[in-house]
């Protein structure tokens, strides 16, 4: 199979893309000793082209693609699109857009929760997906025509897959629904994470504020590191070193050495020392300033029966409608909206959820709806 790696071969390509109205896209990459991945083969496709792209030539400059990436006559169509669009934004400085992920309008679709891509390809196209070369290392060169072939699979098969759920959207009259989860997907917000909230992605185990105070600036500190190194953030500081730092406060070197969770002699890095300065100035941070852990959402006593109750009523909804029930509301939708009623500021209360689900919820909750077992079906029924 043929592999692009000269500028001229994808100024072609993509001049046969830019003529269409939506491209597949997908990407392999790996990045299990880097913070970034590392982009090893693109794959795309339209009616009637196909491309392979080898961004790991040294001939190859991937501003066409990104021009493609940004043209807003061109749909681009993936499936689980986040990690894609993460690397696009990374190496290219752009959100691709508009875009449409499989994986979400299937769910809006009705084929379910956790529909897995092969699953949906047999559903769809009836064909089976031949996954052998899953672990492939794709930074590998040359790759065999079966990696190649298991490659461009995933994107020709999305060309109908796509075609499929576009049709439903529109015939379900549901295209907006997809319109709103795509905003949040492309935002370019999604994918600019501000160091100072790295604390955030932790599984908290202290609560004192000059702790708490102290993890933020030590988990800020590492992301920078492991972004400029490019190496995962626990090669820089693991998550336990977090938090025994968080707890024994080390104002030098010697405290620093004398913590279980750092390497022995690291005391005396440089980059020990830029740790120590985090730590200092977060010690010396004014505690109205210091973060504080959101609080935990406690149901009130005698929410649990009405939210299992809720959790009825989006089943019901969730089949009537042939939409996924984790895509109308989550398990802590349910919970606030037994608590709070209108209250609750969850997407479930928003936009066309609130529509299809929300106010259902809102009527049952304050007993002007009911659920009953008739004729052996559940129903709703007005009180």
């Amino acid at each position: 199979m043929h592999v692009i790696t000269t500028q001229k071969e994808l100024e072609s390509a993509i001049a046969a893309f830019e003529k269409s109205e939506f491209v597949t896209v997908d990407t392999e990459f790996i990045r299990e000793t880097t913070f970034w991945p590392i982009l090893c083969l693109i794959q795309m496709a339209a009616p009637g082209v196909t491309a392979l792209i080898d961004p790991l030539s040294p001939d190859i400059d991937l501003k066409p693609f990104f021009r493609l990436m940004a043209n807003e006559a061109v749909v681009k169509v993936f499936h689980a699109a986040r990690q894609d669009i993460e690397i696009i934004v990374h190496l290219g400085n752009l959100v691709p857009h508009p875009v449409f992920d499989t994986q979400v309008a299937a769910m809006v679709c009705g084929f379910g929760d956790s529909v897995s891509y092969d699953q949906l390809v047999q559903r769809i196209t009836g064909a089976r997906l031949d996954k052998s070369s899953r672990f492939t290392d794709w930074r590998h060169r040359p790759l065999s025509d079966k990696q190649l072939e298991y490659a461009l699979a995933d994107v020709t098969h999305l060309i109908k897959v796509y075609q499929h759920l576009s049709a439903e959207l529109k015939r379900e009259d549901r295209a907006h629904w997809l319109n709103e989860e795509m905003d949040i997907l492309t935002s370019r917000e999604t994918y600019d994470p501000h160091p100072e909230d790295a604390w955030k992605r932790l599984k908290m185990r202290l609560r004192k504020p000059q702790e708490l105070a102290i993890v933020q600036a030590v988990a800020a500190w590492r992301e920078r590191e492991a972004r400029e190194r490019d190496v995962p953030r626990g090669r820089v500081l693991k998550d336990d070193a977090i938090y025994e730092i968080a707890q024994q406060a080390p104002r030098d070197a010697a405290a620093l050495g004398k913590l279980r969770t750092t390497p022995k002699g690291w005391e005396r890095s440089a980059t020990a020392t830029a740790l120590l300065g985090a730590v200092n100035t977060a010690l010396t941070m004014p505690k109205e300033a210091m973060p504080k852990l959101p609080k935990t959402f406690q149901p009130p006593e005698g929410s649990s029966a009405a939210a299992e109750l809720l959790k009825v009523l989006l089943r019901i909804v969730a089949e009537k409608e042939g939409v996924a029930s984790k895509v109308l509301a989550s398990s802590d939708d349910i919970d606030r909206i037994a608590a709070e009623g209108d209250a609750a500021d969850v997407p479930a209360l928003q936009g066309w959820r609130r529509a299809v689900f929300g106010d259902q919820a809102l009527r049952l909750v304050r007993g002007e709806i009911g659920i009953k077992f008739d004729k052996r079906r559940i129903a709703v029924f007005d009180l």
